[in-house]
């Protein structure tokens, strides 16, 4: 409300020599809502790419490639087009996230007149920025080399280290993609019922 009654003071006297006065604080309300309605826009968009592309990925992308043979004729190839598609997901969640986090502190900032950073939609978001990083910075990497150190074949006993290592981050890499969409979901909520 106090952002509300600054960008109205402000946008009025920009449009008075425009508007004659008249209908400034109509105009200044009308600017107002355009904002606002923008900045609201930028946060459910970024949720929008970043969790449609979670859910596409985990549910569409993931299983036709390991579960239909006919799309790639083995493992190693399929497991090198999800991990590069992970790691293009992990970007396209980066940047959703910080767009997500300048829109609603500015959001923020103008309707209530501070920055809310400890709102829970926004710590909720840096969470899931934070697994994100440590997903396409700590696992990933490491599955890729043990994906190349295991070969071309997928028939590595059980019981060979590098493949238990690579099992083993398979399990977190899934664990933590599961967690980001789980609070994608809540801070979806979140937005939704502020709005």
């Amino acid at each position: 409300m106090l952002g509300s009654r600054f960008l109205a003071y402000d946008s009025c006297l920009l449009l008075i020599p425009w508007s004659g006065g008249s209908s400034c604080f109509a105009q200044a309300q009308r600017l107002y809502n355009r904002l606002m309605s923008f900045l609201r826009y930028l946060m459910f968009l970024s949720l929008i790419v970043w969790i449609g592309g979670l859910i596409f990925f985990a549910f569409v992308l993931a299983p036709t490639v390991f579960n239909i043979p006919e799309v790639l004729p083995n493992t190693h190839l399929a497991g090198n087009v999800v991990g590069r598609a992970l790691s293009k997901l992990h970007w396209i969640g980066m940047i959703s996230g910080l767009v997500f986090l300048v829109s609603s502190l500015v959001y923020s900032y103008i309707s209530a007149g501070t920055v809310d950073a400890f709102a829970a939609r926004n710590v909720l978001i840096g969470l899931m920025l934070t697994i994100t990083i440590i997903s396409q910075f700590g696992i990933v990497p490491r599955m890729d080399a043990l994906r190349v150190s295991l070969g071309e074949g997928s028939s590595a006993p059980a019981h060979n280290a590098a493949r238990i290592q690579f099992d083993g981050l398979h399990v977190w890499s899934t664990r933590l993609e599961s967690a980001v969409l789980l609070l994608g979901l809540v801070v979806v909520y979140l937005v939704a019922a502020r709005s």
